[in-house]
């Protein structure tokens, strides 16, 4: 008979096996997703600093509320928590880095990797940030718009 401090060490060990699967399967794309946000060039594992400290946190959240996550789909609760935490770090992020997303202001590189990238609806976008879907719909064209205009060229005037 399992007395209860085994019992305990036995799920403690199953949650972890678990995350770890987890992360092996989803933690390539959710550092991409990460180093798009931050606007770190791609460089050799270990050298995207911020991208992988906001992933790191973000993975440390997500395993912290494992256990509530009851047949959730874990992918959707990390970049949130990813997507999340790189709203509130905002200003760290602001300084250009050589990478495409360079002339987009955090919302619009934000909003842009959630709905482009990650292939998260409008409205869905919109409850994640505490937006209207309006104003996802307006960020998302500006930026859209930034990015087509190209380095060279005038940026054509989007509603903000």
């Amino acid at each position: 008979m399992w007395c209860m401090a085994e019992r305990a060490t036995h799920r403690d060990r199953l949650r972890a096996l678990e995350f770890e699967a987890f992360v092996a399967g989803a933690g390539g794309r959710l550092l991409h997703t990460a180093t798009l946000l931050t606007g770190e060039p791609p460089q050799p594992p270990g050298a995207c600093v911020r991208a992988e400290a906001l992933l790191r946190a973000a993975l440390a959240r997500t395993y912290a509320d494992w256990d509530r996550l009851h047949g959730g789909d874990p992918y959707d609760r990390a970049r949130r928590e990813l997507a999340l935490r790189f709203a509130r770090e905002a200003r760290r992020h602001q300084r250009p880095r050589g990478g495409l997303l360079d002339r987009l202001t955090p919302i619009e590189r934000l909003v842009l990797v959630l709905r482009i990238y990650e292939e998260v609806g409008e409205e869905q976008t919109a409850a994640l940030l505490g937006l209207p879907a309006d104003r996802v719909r307006a960020v998302c064209a500006r930026a859209v718009a930034t990015l087509l205009a190209g380095p060279d060229r005038p940026l054509r005037q989007v509603p903000r």
